[in-house]
């Protein structure tokens, strides 16, 4: 179908205030992007408490921000949340408002994770945190008013590429999720396999960006198919955390996102997968630009009420798109 209107205002924005983001240095990449943030994403939604606080990581203290939806006496369920821009780019604050939304709409406390960025830090660097905060709340849940026993991980593009990693190593350690939230993630190096000519070239995300995030992140060493940096090579899905997958039809990444979700299925994991229709990758996190991201936010908080109130009903699998 064709393009939502309001995603094609987003781009004329964007083309209008930035520079293609493999034309621009990481620094000046992440400037452009925290500038994007200020019209892009709107206002945070109120909810009862947003702190800033640390946990223990691999190389030191690790930096998250605490999103609790309401004041309660109860232990909440927890997302642990991983922000997506490219493992390079975006920050604490350019999720804001994404996750109070999460933690309004899922009814659970959000602990979105200030992980270090490539190319300064490249693989595994933000890989090893996202996973150290998620055994520490497995654990420690409760210093931040979590039950430890419902918790689920999410997280959009790059960030949802580690929110599956976290999943595979949770299922390796025998550390149950509640669900595993990938919104648009990266799941698969294609860069030599473009998908049609909508997805490849002008509809945000480009191939040539794709090429600037992954080179970054990857550095030197990095291998692409490393089922770490690429979780659809994953020899074996079973096991793995009950996903919530969400890909969009103008999307280069739409192939390699619903061939994982169907991979998932094959295995005997409970999907729900949806597409989003004249959508472009990001843009659940465009709320102040593009109304459906706001259906999509009530979508993703009513799968996280479903996993944490009734996991029975993740034995159901179903594949739906709007």
């Amino acid at each position: 179908m064709p393009m939502d209107p309001d995603a094609q205002s987003l781009l004329a924005m964007m083309a209008e205030r930035g520079a293609p983001v493999h034309e621009l240095t990481p620094s000046t990449a992440r400037e452009q992007q925290r500038l994007r943030t200020t019209w892009a994403n709107g206002t945070p939604e109120p909810i009862a408490q947003v702190y800033d606080r640390s946990v223990p990581g691999p190389s030191g203290p690790v930096g998250v921000r605490v999103y609790v939806p309401r004041e309660t006496g109860e232990l909440l369920p927890v997302l642990t949340f991983f922000h997506g821009g490219g493992w390079v780019t975006c920050d604490l604050d350019s999720h804001e408002v994404m996750c109070c939304a999460l933690a309004r709409r899922g009814d659970c406390i959000v602990v979105s994770v200030d992980y270090p960025l490539a190319p300064e830090h490249p693989f595994p660097a933000g890989l090893d945190a996202c996973w150290a905060v998620t055994t520490f709340l497995a654990e420690h849940a409760e210093e931040v008013g979590g039950d430890p026993r419902r918790l689920a991980v999410g997280g959009d593009s790059a960030g949802g590429n580690l929110a599956a990693v976290v999943a595979l190593r949770a299922r390796a350690a025998g550390l149950p999720l509640a669900l595993q939230v990938l919104l648009h993630p990266s799941t698969d190096y294609r860069l030599d396999a473009p998908p049609d000519d909508r997805t490849a070239s002008a509809y945000g995300l480009t191939l040539d960006g794709l090429r600037f995030y992954y080179a970054h992140y990857l550095g030197e060493t990095g291998d692409p198919f490393d089922p770490e940096v690429s979780p659809f090579h994953a020899p074996d899905l079973t096991g793995s955390a009950p996903a919530y997958v969400v890909s969009c039809e103008l999307d280069p990444l739409r192939p390699e996102i619903e061939d994982y979700a169907t991979r998932l299925l094959e295995a005997g994991v409970p999907v729900t997968s949806r597409r989003y229709l004249g959508q472009i990758h990001g843009f659940v996190r465009a709320t102040g630009v593009i109304r459906r991201s706001w259906e999509a936010l009530d979508d993703i908080g009513h799968a996280l009420r479903s996993a944490f109130a009734h996991p029975s009903l993740s034995e159901k699998r179903v594949t739906t798109s709007a």
